[in-house]
C-alpha cells in the first residue's frame, strides 16, 4: 500500500489548501485547472490536453471504480485510455476512495498514479478551490510533499504540442480512403472513430510536411497549450487549404485552423473542462451537450469571406465551430469523439468522411 503523507496545494496567490498525498511521492508544479465531469477520470488523466496541468476534479468521490489495464491494446491503440501514459502533472480531489470495485478494474487509482509518477492530493475543499479559480481565473500552483518546495512552472510558456505529439508516423486501419491525422496531442478515441468507419489512418507529428503524402483528407487533433506556438502546424494547414484538401479540426485543431485563415485566439479566464457544455448548431434548432477540454478560444470577429460560424456555446457565446462555403474545411471546439462524455455529435466524423473526394 502506498504511504500517505501530509501535503499542501499552494496557488500563486499564496492560497494554501492542506490535504493528504495518495499518488507519487514528489512535489510538482503546473497550471491548476478544474473539470466538472462526473465520470471518466481514466480518460481525463490520460488526455494530452492536460499536459503541464494540475487537474482538480470537482466530483467529490474519486477512485471508487479503480483503473483499467493500461497495457491492453485494441488495433494498436490503448483499449481504455486516451494516451499510452498519464498526461496530467498532478491530481487534486476531495475524497479519495481506497476501496474500488469494477469489472474492468486492474488496479487502484493510487497505485496507477504511483506507477505513472503523478503526485496527487486528497482532502481538499475542491468547491472552495474551484470558486477561487472561477473568480480569479486559472492560476499556477504546486503540490508540496515533505516540505520540498519547487519553483512555479508555467506550461503555457512552452510548446506543449511538441512534447505531446508522436515523434514518427504511425498507421492504423484499412480502407479505401486515406486520412492523415496531425497529432497535436490527440486523444486516441479520435483515431478509433475514424478506423471504425473503415478508413486508413496515417497519424503524423505536429510539424510533419503534410503535402508530401498522398491523402484524401486531414484531421487536426486536440492538444495542450497555446495554439500560437504551433507555427509550423499553422503553415501546413494553410497549405492544405490552398490545395483544396478536405480538413477537419477538433479542439486545438479548431484554433489552429482559425489561425491559419487569419483569425485570432486568446486565453479564457478558466476555460471549458466538462462533459455538459451546451452548443447550438447554427442554422438549425438543435442543441448538443458536448465534452470539452480547452483553455483557449477563437475570436470570430473578422471572419474571412466564405467562412461562417457553425456552432456557438450557449453558456458564454464563444466560438464552437467554423465551416467554409465549399464544405471542404470545418472545425469544432468540442469533442465529437467524447471519451469521456456524450457522443451525440459523433455524426461529424461521418460528415467529414462524406466530404472526401
Amino acid at each position: 500500500m502506498i504511504e500517505e503523507k501530509s501535503a499542501k496545494l499552494i496557488l500563486e496567490d499564496d492560497s494554501v489548501f492542506e490535504g493528504t498525498s495518495f499518488g507519487f511521492q514528489e512535489s510538482v508544479s503546473g497550471e491548476v485547472v478544474f473539470c466538472t465531469g462526473m465520470v471518466g477520470y481514466p480518460e481525463s488523466l490520460t488526455d494530452p490536453s492536460y499536459k503541464g496541468q494540475i487537474l482538480t476534479l470537482t466530483y467529490p468521490l474519486i477512485g471508487n471504480y479503480g483503473m483499467p489495464d493500461h497495457q491492453k491494446m485494441i488495433k494498436g491503440l490503448p483499449a481504455f485510455y486516451e494516451a499510452e501514459s498519464g498526461q496530467v502533472s498532478g491530481l487534486v480531489v476531495s475524497d479519495y476512495s481506497h476501496q474500488y470495485h469494477h469489472w474492468n478494474a486492474d488496479t487502484s487509482l493510487a497505485q496507477w498514479l504511483y506507477n505513472q509518477k503523478i503526485p496527487a492530493i486528497a482532502g481538499i475543499d475542491t468547491r472552495a478551490l474551484t470558486k477561487r479559480l472561477r473568480e480569479k481565473g486559472t492560476m499556477l500552483g504546486k503540490i508540496i510533499l515533505d516540505d520540498k518546495d519547487v519553483p512555479l512552472f508555467d506550461p503555457q510558456q512552452h510548446n506543449l504540442v511538441a512534447r505531446a505529439s508522436i515523434d514518427k508516423p504511425q498507421r492504423f486501419g484499412k480502407g479505401g480512403k486515406r486520412i492523415m491525422v496531425i497529432d497535436c496531442g490527440g486523444k486516441r478515441n479520435i483515431v478509433k472513430e475514424l478506423i471504425n468507419r473503415n478508413v486508413e489512418v496515417l497519424m503524423v507529428p505536429w510539424n510533419y510536411p503534410v503535402l508530401d503524402e498522398k491523402i484524401d483528407g486531414v484531421l487536426i487533433t486536440n492538444g495542450p497549450g497555446d495554439p500560437k506556438t504551433c507555427t509550423e502546424t499553422i503553415e501546413q494547414v494553410q497549405g492544405l487549404i490552398n490545395n483544396g484538401i478536405p480538413t477537419f479540426g477538433i479542439c486545438l485543431g479548431h484554433q489552429i485552423l482559425s489561425l491559419a485563415i487569419g483569425l485570432d485566439t486568446f486565453k479564457m479566464k478558466y476555460g471549458h473542462r466538462s462533459q455538459n457544455q451546451p452548443v447550438m448548431h447554427l442554422g438549425t434548432s438543435k442543441c448538443y451537450i458536448t465534452s470539452q477540454n480547452h483553455g483557449y478560444v477563437t475570436d470570430t470577429t473578422d471572419l474571412p469571406a466564405k467562412w461562417k460560424p457553425s456552432f456557438i456555446n450557449l453558456n458564454d457565446e464563444t466560438s464552437e465551430g467554423l465551416m467554409h462555403a465549399s464544405g471542404l474545411f470545418s472545425s469544432v471546439q468540442f469533442h465529437p469523439e467524447a471519451a469521456p462524455g456524450p457522443n451525440d455529435t459523433a455524426f461529424l466524423f461521418d460528415e467529414f468522411i462524406g466530404r472526401l473526394a
